[in-house]
């Protein structure tokens, strides 16, 4: 993780080490930077081998263009299916990834413009520190394709939000903007778009001359009093998950998704 170079991976991510800092960043902007099964795959593998690179201080995740990243990418369903990568396969990708953004020994800041939407929630809140731009807003929108938050986003809502406004984002399925985010204490702080970068790299710049033990022992504390429930939750979503994608209101929900019409459930 020392090569000072970008490299972007057919995963669709790039990662550039310029020595303390560890800028990842979801380059699917066509996409909206949804993430398929591959992409969770790789930036878990990334998360990991970050923790293990003694000269990376903190990690910077972003997501390419005008979202931070908007869920799963539904429409890599049918070629993963294709491909023999199972519903339990792409919940194990997902859960693996959140706890490696939540275990790396090192901060990890989201710089997060646009929608944080889906598995992208967990993703956004499984780092330490959450710099949002005004415009920005999170949204659980599971319940509107048939199905329940995953990613630990119920755990981490409710851990720094509590649960009220946990329910209200998972059930009814609406956006959450920034300002509201930040006063329910799911993001550090919002600024507006072009202080967004400054805001970021100042925290990076101040995080990387910092002593990493102390980092690291720091996190795990802060962790240690506030996600104690994240292992079950991740079980949990995962065994709920899985059952639900295989049903019909997820297929009536992925359909009218996909083809822009509002889905009826129950039929």
């Amino acid at each position: 993780m020392s090569n000072p170079d970008s490299a972007t991976t057919p995963a669709g991510f790039s990662a550039v080490n310029d020595g303390r800092v560890l800028r990842v960043t979801i380059t699917k902007p066509k996409r909206k930077n949804a993430v398929d099964y591959d992409t969770m795959v790789a930036l878990g593998d990334t998360f990991l081998a970050a923790a293990e690179d003694s000269s990376v201080r903190v990690i910077v995740l972003t997501g390419e263009g005008s979202d931070f990243c908007t869920g799963a990418d539904l429409a890599a369903t049918a070629a993963e299916a294709q491909r023999g990568i199972t519903s339990d396969q792409v919940m194990d990708a997902a859960n693996r990834l959140v706890k490696a953004i939540v275990d790396a020994p090192i901060p990890v800041i989201a710089r997060v413009k646009g929608a944080a939407a889906g598995v992208g929630v967990g993703i956004a809140l499984a780092a330490d520190l959450v710099y949002a731009s005004t415009e920005s807003y999170l949204l659980l929108a599971f319940i509107n394709i048939g199905l329940m938050p995953d990613g630990g986003a119920a755990t981490m809502v409710a851990a720094a939000a509590g649960r009220p406004l946990a329910a209200e984002m998972a059930l009814l399925g609406e956006r959450l903007p920034a300002p509201q985010a930040k006063a329910a204490g799911l993001f550090t702080a919002v600024v507006a778009e072009d202080e967004l970068d400054a805001k970021v790299e100042a925290a990076a710049a101040k995080i990387a001359a910092g002593p990493r033990r102390a980092l690291e022992l720091t996190k795990k504390a802060l962790n240690a009093a506030t996600l104690t429930q994240l292992d079950a939750s991740l079980a949990a979503e995962k065994s709920g998950q899985t059952e639900l994608l295989q049903s019909l209101d997820f297929i009536e929900g992925a359909t009218a998704m996909l083809t822009k019409r509002k889905p009826v459930f129950g039929v």
